[in-house]
Parts: C-alpha cells; sequence; structure tokens
C-alpha cells in the first residue's frame, strides 16, 4: 500500500503542475478562435490518462467507440470521479459542458472556460436561470453542432451507491431532440473521490447504444438510467475481482520477500 500511496502522491502533483504550465502557456489562445482552447485541452486530458497509466499503472479502456454519433449530441454519463470530468474530452470534437459560475471567477481557468464557450450556471437564480441555460444549451448543441456531456445524477455518486438520476436530463434531452449517448464506466474503484489515492488496474469507459429523440421523458429517463446503470454495475464486478486478484499477488509477493 506504501507504493500506492507513494505513486498517487507523485500524480497529484504532477497533474497540479502540468495543469498551472498549461494554463500560463496558452494565453495566446485567447486570440484565436474556441477551437483552439479546446485542442489545447484535449492534449492537456491526454497527457494526463498517460500520466495515470505510466505513474499509478491505471490503464484506460475505452468500448463503444463506434457507437458515438457524429455532429450534435447529448451525451450522459456515470459519474463516480473528477476523472471523467476531463477524460472524456478526448472523445468528443466539440464538447460542451454546463458548470457552476463560480469556476468561471477562478483566474485563468475560468477565463479559459468562458472562452470555451462553457455554460455556467447561478445555482442560487432559481427556476429561471435553469430555464436560461436550457436554452442556451439547446442553442449551442442543435445550431452550434456541439456535443453537450452531463452527469444525470447531478455530483459524484460512490461506487455502489444508489442512482439518483435528477430530471434535468429529460428536459434537456426534450430541449435539444438529438441522439442521447448513455456512458457507462467504473472510474470511482481507480480514482475515488475526495481522496487523492490512485489505485491500479484497468479503468473501463463503455458508449453504449443511443437513445434517439422524440421519446417521453419518463420513458428516456427510465431507458438511460437502467442502461447505465446495469453497464456499470457489470464494468465494477470485473474491475473489483481483477483488483482482488492483483492486490492478492502483491500480498503474496510480500510475504515471500519478508
Amino acid at each position: 500500500m506504501f507504493s500506492i500511496f507513494l505513486r498517487s502522491l507523485i500524480y497529484n502533483v504532477l497533474f497540479y503542475l502540468l495543469l498551472v504550465c498549461w494554463l500560463l502557456a496558452i494565453v495566446p489562445t485567447f486570440l484565436m478562435p474556441r477551437t483552439a482552447i479546446m485542442r489545447v485541452a484535449q492534449l492537456w486530458s491526454r497527457q494526463n490518462t498517460w500520466l495515470l497509466r505510466v505513474v499509478c499503472n491505471v490503464k484506460v479502456e475505452y468500448r463503444g467507440l463506434e457507437k458515438i454519433p457524429k455532429g450534435p449530441l447529448l451525451v450522459a454519463s456515470k459519474h463516480q470521479s473528477m476523472w471523467e470530468t476531463f477524460a472524456l474530452l478526448q472523445r468528443f470534437d466539440q464538447p460542451l459542458y454546463i458548470l457552476k459560475r463560480e469556476l468561471t471567477r477562478i483566474p485563468f481557468f475560468g477565463w479559459y472556460l468562458i472562452k470555451a464557450g462553457m455554460i455556467s450556471v447561478d445555482r442560487s437564480a432559481g427556476g429561471r436561470a435553469l430555464l436560461k441555460m436550457v436554452r442556451q444549451a439547446s442553442e449551442e448543441v442543435r445550431h452550434g453542432g456541439r456535443q453537450l456531456i452531463i452527469f444525470p445524477e447531478g455530483t459524484r455518486r460512490p461506487v455502489g451507491a444508489p442512482p439518483q438520476y435528477k430530471p434535468g436530463v429529460a428536459q434537456l434531452y426534450a430541449s435539444c431532440r438529438v441522439d442521447c449517448l448513455p456512458v457507462a464506466l467504473n472510474s470511482g474503484l481507480f480514482w475515488p473521490r475526495r481522496t487523492f489515492m490512485r489505485y491500479p488496474g484497468t479503468l473501463v469507459v463503455e458508449f453504449l447504444d443511443p437513445v434517439p429523440p422524440g421519446l417521453a421523458r419518463d420513458e428516456f429517463l427510465t431507458r438511460i438510467s437502467t442502461a447505465i446503470e446495469d453497464a456499470t454495475v457489470r464494468l465494477v464486478e470485473v474491475a473489483r475481482r481483477e483488483q482482488e486478484q492483483l492486490f492478492g499477488r502483491a500480498r503474496n509477493s510480500a510475504s515471500a520477500n519478508a
């Protein structure tokens, strides 16, 4: 476990150093089109995925890439970790996020979010702000051709916790009127929330069958939640067995060398 602790510490230091370096290095992108910032963000995401593998022995496997539709899209992903908030950037041409307005006030980081055309929401403003957010998101997706990445549960959920899907995703689906791509994953086993520890193994992201537009909201919510949860349970079960085998071999090795 000390080795995992040390590797996790090294990774986190490198993660934030890399972030700060990029925030300073890409100042010139303010004078360029929005796509310039997005390409840098995607490069940063790939670098962190590479660091995670090299430093912490966390391999990342993407499944179902052929199921990702081209053009405007609603992406509904399981949310277990901070990892998917930046890792999914790599898989879409014009990714779009909805985020707390407070994030846009962070020097450099927040300025880039604004430049990248992300949608900020003042949660204290009530229903009127949410309606404005839905209209803005719909405009960006339908007419801007962007891929809106959302987390239907609204916040990170621990592995195995009962799902809590919010009705907002159904409202966005009805407004955007495009395909919705469900995404299952097991990232919480390798990058748990509220800790800096990073555990070795194979992190899997699985893109599921797209849901076409036009379904009733209740039917849509039931369909995506069932698909995401069933696939996530399967991915978690397999990964847990692999982790048990990995840690079991490590304990046996340590005992043999004692």
